[in-house]
């Protein structure tokens, strides 16, 4: 009886230890609330996946939430085109670089450096998950140093037929294989966006242009 009690309490501690070595951490906002920043430039992100068209897509999803949490963003495709023109087409070398030639370049407060860790659609067992994983690191353009950082993973699986049998297997077999092969990405950047820029502990701060309502 005493062996069992043991065994369940060192279960119970591991639970708990392992919940809160899960928990994020809260951001340090020290930097950010020092310099406070008012514009936000985007550049291209780095692709760590093997979907080539992974930051084209992206950046159609990331200036809108950054707008709403109250900062100017500069528009992507413009700064994409600038970068270009000036021989920094590429991401590497942009992140590579120093913030405060791009804050003089654009006349930017700050530089949003972003890391696609994941896009990809995986296959296994009559199941297809698809995947995107993100990481955020905001500098500032003034003096380089970092004022905020955050990431998400957030992943889709196409739920089972309630169909009996092997129609049922069919069903679920199908709907995998379409995710596996047009697999639709836009709406999971969409939210890790939502998730890393306004949700604790971690959350973008309010920018300048934030409304009352956000505010109060």
């Amino acid at each position: 009886m005493k062996t069992a009690f043991r065994v369940f309490a060192l279960v119970i501690a591991g639970a708990i230890a392992a919940g809160c070595a899960s928990a994020p951490k809260r951001a340090d906002y020290t930097a950010i609330q020092e310099e406070k920043p008012r514009s936000i430039l985007v550049v291209p992100p780095i692709n760590k996946s093997v979907e080539v068209n992974a930051p084209d897509y992206f950046l159609t999803t990331i200036a809108t939430p950054l707008a709403e949490r109250g900062y100017y963003v500069f528009p992507v495709n413009t700064v994409r085109t600038t970068l270009a023109d000036d021989g920094l087409s590429d991401a590497n070398l942009v992140r590579n670089g120093d913030p405060r030639r791009l804050g003089e370049l654009f006349g930017a407060d700050s530089v949003l450096y972003i890391s696609i860790e994941r896009w990809d659609a995986r296959y296994l067992v009559l199941q297809t998950t698809v995947t995107v994983e993100l990481t955020y690191v905001l500098k500032s353009a003034r003096t380089g140093r970092e004022l905020w950082r955050s990431g998400r993973v957030v992943k889709y699986t196409p739920g089972g037929s309630n169909a009996p049998g092997l129609a049922g297997l069919l069903a679920t077999a199908v709907k995998a294989a379409i995710a596996k092969a047009a697999p639709n990405y836009m709406p999971l950047a969409k939210q890790a966006n939502i998730e890393a820029i306004t949700l604790a502990p971690t959350a973008l701060p309010l920018g300048p242009y934030a409304t009352l309502a956000m505010k109060n």
